[in-house]
């Protein structure tokens, strides 16, 4: 009868606090909400699902034109249609409003980033804002295409490339955004240039912090290198959101009632959690801003070694020679 008693409270708990977690949440609105996105073109990697798919449908919401780059067609195009039914076809009927196009883009692959460029810059007129979300979390030890780490493949270098190639798009569209998904995880990473491929030691945890720090350390790099170019670049974490980018963590089957009760409680929605891209993406509150780290749309201070600038620049050189852009 206790142990019921004390379960019972405990849901009760939770629930109440999940509950005023969301009302607080919906007093604030949606970060963007006040801002519209006409006449902007928005590329989102990873936009089928999860932060990605979240995004994409707010910006969609706020008349932009999202360019979905996702690695499995089929996914993505099912995700752009229930899209289109919750926001009722929004804008696809109207000339100059929200619109969801799909290409393929799979980041463990060169060949497939560049030639998801070319088609771009062949199309496209204009690029507003490119937001590198896409990711890959604590996998099994496995390569690219191009035989490189996965989790340093893909969150790291494939935005890399996506980036780069799109950087003149970005200037000729300016004023124009980069918006780079890091994590809190970055903290226990460390950029160990003896070994970016994990070739003499692999820990799944590790591996995606040091993509994380990556991350920040480009984003860093990239802000400096296009000051005075009227494109910002800035990096945020988005919480401990409940998505399937998880998939890889095992739970043991007796502690998944609890883990699920947990997750459910305090982690965020993928709504939630892409608030702050959305906010960096499109509010006149960060234009000009550039080389900052958010979270919950503030910016907030880094550890010393993710404004390591020594670092950040060795990282670019050597980002560079990989994915084939310097010989």
């Amino acid at each position: 009868a206790v142990a019921t008693a004390l379960a019972l409270g405990g849901g009760f708990l939770l629930a109440a606090w999940r509950w005023l977690r969301g009302a607080a949440r919906a007093a604030g609105a949606v970060a963007g909400s006040g801002a519209s996105m006409r006449g902007k073109t928005v590329i989102i990697t990873g936009a089928n699902s999860g932060l990605g798919r979240a995004a994409a449908a707010e910006l969609l919401r706020m008349q932009a034109r999202v360019i979905m780059g996702c690695r499995d067609r089929a996914r993505a195009e099912r995700a752009a249609r229930e899209i289109r039914a919750e926001l009722g076809e929004q804008g696809e009927a109207e000339e100059g409003s929200g619109e969801l196009v799909v290409r393929e883009l799979d980041l463990a692959s060169l060949r497939s980033v560049r030639a998801f460029c070319h088609r771009v810059l062949q199309e496209e007129p204009r690029l507003d804002v490119l937001i590198n979300n896409a990711g890959v979390f604590q996998c099994p030890y496995m390569k690219t295409e191009d035989g490189f780490e996965m989790q340093f493949g893909v969150n790291h270098l494939g935005h890399f490339l996506l980036t780069n190639l799109l950087l003149g798009l970005l200037k000729n569209s300016a004023p124009s955004r980069i918006v780079v998904v890091s994590s809190k995880l970055y903290k226990y990473g460390e950029i160990n240039f003896e070994d970016l491929n994990s070739e003499i030691s692999y820990n799944k945890s590790f591996c995606y912090s040091r993509s994380k720090l990556a991350n920040i350390l480009f984003a860093r790099e990239l802000a400096r290198r296009l000051e005075g170019t009227g494109v910002t670049v800035n990096s945020l974490h988005p919480g401990i959101v409940k998505t399937n980018l998880g998939r890889h963590v095992n739970i043991p089957l007796l502690a998944k009632p609890l883990f699920n009760l947990v997750s459910w409680a305090f982690f965020k929605t993928p709504l939630e959690g892409a608030q702050t891209s959305i906010y960096l993406a499109s509010s006149p509150d960060v234009e000009g801003v550039s080389g900052k780290y958010f979270g919950d749309c503030k910016e907030e201070e880094l550890l010393p070694k993710a404004m390591d600038d020594l670092v950040a620049r060795k990282l670019w050189d050597i980002s560079e020679v990989m994915v084939g852009l310097l010989k």
